[in-house]
């Protein structure tokens, strides 16, 4: 076997499963915006959102010249959570 030829799993460690996770995440809310008005699936966007968001709650630095506004908003959603699984999974049998 050549030093050329190796398998996936060789490079397989946390940063993998990291972004198999936010992949997961990305397109489990994607599906959730786009079955949001779906009669028979808008329980896929059925979640919660939760964070430092712009509604007062955001920290602002003001330098004078330079207003730096920092906000946090994260929305888990029951498609975002299935895509979480899928991924983990999807990363396990590579």
């Amino acid at each position: 076997m050549s030093s050329g030829s190796k398998s996936i799993s060789k490079y397989k460690n946390g940063w993998m499963l990291f972004l198999f996770i936010l992949i997961g995440i990305v397109l489990g809310g994607l599906i959730a915006e786009l079955t949001a008005g779906v009669p028979g699936l808008s329980w896929l966007a059925y979640g919660n959102t939760f964070g430092i968001n712009n509604s007062g709650n955001a920290i602002i630095i003001d330098l004078g010249i330079l207003v730096i506004t920092f906000a946090l908003q994260i929305r888990i959603t029951i498609a975002s959570i299935i895509g979480v699984v899928l991924a983990i999974l999807a990363y396990k049998f590579i």
